[in-house]
């Protein structure tokens, strides 16, 4: 800490465009906001290399048995859960497979911890207790840079053998940099409220871990083109939307598509499978096994898209 008010980091500056949003309309608010938002998916743009590497990452993780475990406190270590358990019902993963960690467990996804995002210890023994190894990849995300509990997380990771990487809107201190394999440092500015990185900060960083698991997904043979073949139809409207994929891609009909995916077991993609190539669930299940889950090598290209 300083003498000073100002603070050198990103998130925690004032922006000088919105100081008198105070004094503005209901209109005008929402002009300022989406001005500031406009420069977001640029932010993002600018760490295309840096994601690109992380997913190479993850991909390496996942296909050996690895999983991805992010840790943040707050509003990152909450968007972290959120794509952690949007992961089973999107891509048909294993919930153990990708792990969100938030300072203050399960009751920091509803309400603030106080100190949480301090505790040391209990960033390193987060670790300990999902036995992170070799093997594993562990995902920093701290709006500030800074995060105490995120910081002594990554370090206990890197100990473990696992592989780490940082989300941040702020540039990290060296000795945090220095120490992970990937720095996402997503720089959209001080917030329209100034440190609030529920805004802009939060949005980046949504954008990037929708990046970051989904293209790991599609490396590992989860979509058929931008179908997404490895869903769990889990309510009424994935229910639909796996017949409907079933028939787009064979041809048959909604009854039939039902059929055959009791047949195979609610699972598209060796429903697909064995409705073009004419096999058994099991024989699906090992042509499958075999292409690392790849559709296209099994049954040629998807359909073109249809124009609605």
């Amino acid at each position: 800490m300083t003498d000073t008010f100002l603070d050198s980091r990103l998130t925690e500056r004032r922006n000088p465009r919105t100081a008198e949003i105070d004094r503005a309309t209901p209109l005008e608010i929402v002009e300022l906001v989406t001005a500031e938002d406009a420069g977001v998916p640029e932010a993002v743009a600018r760490m295309k290399p840096e994601i690109a590497r992380t997913i190479e990452l993850l991909e390496a993780a996942f296909r050996s048995g690895g999983r991805l475990f992010y840790v943040g406190a707050g509003t990152s270590g909450r968007l972290g859960v959120l794509d952690a358990a949007e992961c089973p019902p999107t891509f048909g993963t294993d919930p153990g497979m990708i792990v969100g960690i938030i300072a203050g467990g399960q009751e920091a996804m509803f309400r603030s911890v106080e100190g949480a995002e301090d505790d040391t210890g209990a960033g390193a023994a987060a670790m300990d207790t999902h036995r992170v190894g070799a093997g594993d990849v562990v995902i920093g995300i701290a709006a500030s840079g800074t995060t105490p509990f995120v910081g002594a997380a990554l370090g206990r990771a890197r100990a473990l053998g696992a592989r780490t990487a940082l989300v941040s809107c702020s540039e990290p201190p060296p000795s945090l940099r220095e120490g992970c394999d990937v720095c996402i440092t997503l720089l959209v500015g001080p917030e329209v409220v100034t440190g609030s990185t529920r805004l802009k900060a939060g949005t980046a960083t949504k954008l990037a871990l929708n990046l970051l698991t989904t293209g790991a997904m599609i490396r590992l043979g989860k979509t058929y083109g931008n179908l997404m073949v490895d869903l769990k139809a889990w309510n009424a409207k994935l229910q639909d939307r796996s017949e409907r994929i079933l028939m787009e891609t064979t041809g048959i009909g909604r009854a039939a598509a039902r059929e055959q995916l009791q047949a195979a077991d609610g699972q598209v993609k060796s429903a697909i499978v064995m409705q073009r190539r004419g096999v058994s669930l099991a024989e699906a299940t090992r042509l499958l096994a075999e292409h690392q889950g790849h559709l296209r090598a099994i049954v040629g290209d998807p359909p073109a898209v249809v124009a609605p």
